[in-house]
């Protein structure tokens, strides 16, 4: 009897059907050639600013996620700070995550950024975040050929664990600032007439950049502040948060404020950084907060190139900053203070006022840094010797904020923003 061609093909699916469900039965008693199971926690790394992350499940049931270096041009530099991913698993679900690849690079020697107070933030809304200690597993390789690592040998992980409380749980290094959120930000200053915002340029990928006017162009002093040069420094961009919050708050400080200054703002240099998750160098692997003490080079660092084009010509129309403040983020929290060969006497003396007021206005307790320091290349020291504008870099802690005996958090940093226009107000006194 010869069979419909569509019944000979439903015939054989069965029976091959039969045969594969047969096989994986047999795989599933105990087939010892593919020890591979599916994992009950997924990392999704598929988002905004979410950091570039190779992973596995090892077979402890932990997460082990390789991180990926930030590189630098023409250097054997490289950098990982930045981690921000988002893990997948029921409620309830018991995870451990492990995290590798923390041996930087920078000026040619190891420096491990991984200490004891080293942290992650947590949060399973991506609105309410809380920060949790790690614990540091020790490396079991000896530096080569840049010279020993700061705090150990080379691989040195972190290991941290945490319960699910939702199906989706976020981790990052730092409590995350992103293109959507300055977006947001934008959009609110430009209904205020108090502020205007003015586009300068583009950023290596085309991305816009922006500087924020707050106050009178006619201002008796003029303040300039940049952040986020360094793309996983997201507190810089919280602080100007807090800054741009109560300057256009109108109130009577507020008021006071801008009858003595007008403030501008790049407030995300290196946003294409940020976009793609990585650490400190631009999409070019160009360091933004380097090589100031020459022009940018429109090519390699345009975000450099745009900034000085609008600096220049707010000095041609005698609109120089009369103050210039670069906001990082780092391990120390200390007022980077350059110190140029020639006469800086005056320069010392109004950095030695903007530390104590510094001090005496808001949580800063950390310093500014020793005579000894030298700071070239930077923007602080570029601004200084290339066009006469008093600057400094000012990092923030983000480890352990030491006048709040914390960890930091976005509120943290925005109630500093909050208090810095006190302190330029004394500042330009």
């Amino acid at each position: 009897m010869k069979f419909p061609i569509f019944s000979t093909i439903l015939v054989g699916l069965l029976i091959t059907g039969a045969g594969v469900c047969t096989g994986l039965r047999a795989q599933s008693s105990g087939d010892k050639a593919d020890s591979i199971a599916a994992s009950r926690i997924f990392i999704h790394t598929g988002f905004e600013n979410a950091s570039p992350m190779n992973w596995r499940i090892d077979s402890a049931g932990r997460v082990v996620g390789s991180l990926v270096y930030d590189r630098e041009r023409f250097s054997r530099n490289r950098a990982v700070n930045h981690f921000h991913f988002r893990v997948e698993a029921a409620t309830g679900t018991e995870v451990t995550v492990i995290l590798e690849n923390f041996d930087n690079i920078w000026n040619n020697r190891f420096a491990s950024d991984l200490s004891e107070r080293s942290r992650f933030v947590l949060s399973f809304d991506q609105k309410k975040w809380e920060s949790r200690p790690i614990e540091v597993l020790p490396g079991g390789g000896a530096p080569s050929g840049g010279g020993p690592s700061r705090g150990g040998a080379q691989g040195r992980r972190m290991l941290f664990k945490f319960r699910m409380e939702a199906p989706f749980a976020y981790i990052a290094s730092v409590e995350p600032y992103r293109i959507s959120d300055l977006d947001m930000m934008l959009a609110r200053i430009g209904k205020n007439k108090l502020a205007a915002v003015t586009t300068i340029g583009k950023t290596s990928e085309g991305r816009s950049l922006e500087i924020i006017r707050i106050g009178s162009e006619n201002a008796p002093k003029r303040l300039f502040l940049r952040a986020r040069a360094h793309a996983f420094e997201a507190g810089g961009n919280w602080t100007v948060e807090g800054l741009v919050q109560k300057l256009l708050s109108n109130d009577a400080d507020a008021q006071r404020y801008l009858k003595r200054y007008c403030v501008y703002i790049l407030p995300m240099a290196n946003k294409d950084g940020v976009a793609r998750g990585k650490t400190r160098f631009n999409a070019n692997g160009y360091d933004l907060n380097r090589k100031w003490d020459k022009p940018a080079d429109e090519r390699i660092a345009p975000e450099n190139y745009y900034l000085e084009q609008w600096l220049q010509q707010m000095i041609k129309a005698n609109k120089k900053p009369d103050l210039a403040l670069d906001i990082h983020n780092d391990a120390g929290g200390n007022l980077h203070i350059s110190r140029p060969d020639g006469d800086i006497t005056s320069y010392l003396a109004s950095m030695d006022k903007l530390e104590s007021l510094l001090r005496k206005h808001t949580w800063f307790t950390e310093g500014a840094t020793k005579a000894s320091f030298k700071n070239p290349g930077t923007l602080g020291e570029g601004f200084l010797t290339r066009f006469g504008i008093y600057a400094a870099v000012y990092e923030l802690n983000y480890e352990w904020i030491k006048g709040l005996n914390k960890a930091p958090l976005a509120a943290d940093w925005i109630s500093l923003g909050n208090k810095l226009p006190e302190v330029f107000y004394h500042y330009f006194e």
